[in-house]
């Protein structure tokens, strides 16, 4: 069975800093290139970041790049997002999966989600 499990969310200020992990089982994980989408209130999904399978070849949308850092570690089976100077328009619900996303669907296999909000 494939599981895909997010952790690290929570509550931050404006400019602050918080790291996801996304911990996988039942599948090839080294063999997977994955992605992490958000759902902010009320909205739709939408790409943040995507990875290859050896990390050499991380992607970002154009609204977190040079803000967020996307990592992954094969041998923990475990991928990562590193946000740093986190805005409100963050705030969100924040998914991992070895999936894609089209026309705002989500397709493939994807974790449950972790709540991110960026508040002061």
């Amino acid at each position: 069975e494939v599981q895909l499990v997010e952790s690290g969310g929570g509550l931050v200020q404006p400019g602050g800093s918080l790291r996801l992990s996304c911990a996988a089982s039942g599948f090839s994980f080294s063999y997977s290139a994955l992605n992490w989408v958000r759902q902010a209130p009320g909205k739709g999904f939408e790409w943040v970041s995507g990875i290859d399978t050896s990390g050499s070849r991380p992607s970002y949308a154009d609204s977190v790049k040079g803000r967020f850092t996307i990592s992954r570690d094969n041998a923990k089976n475990t991928l990562y997002l590193q946000m740093n100077s986190l805005r409100p328009d963050d705030t969100g619900v924040y998914y991992c999966g070895r999936g894609t996303l089209v026309r705002g669907r989500r397709h493939g296999d994807w974790g449950q989600g972790t709540q991110v909000t960026v508040s002061s």
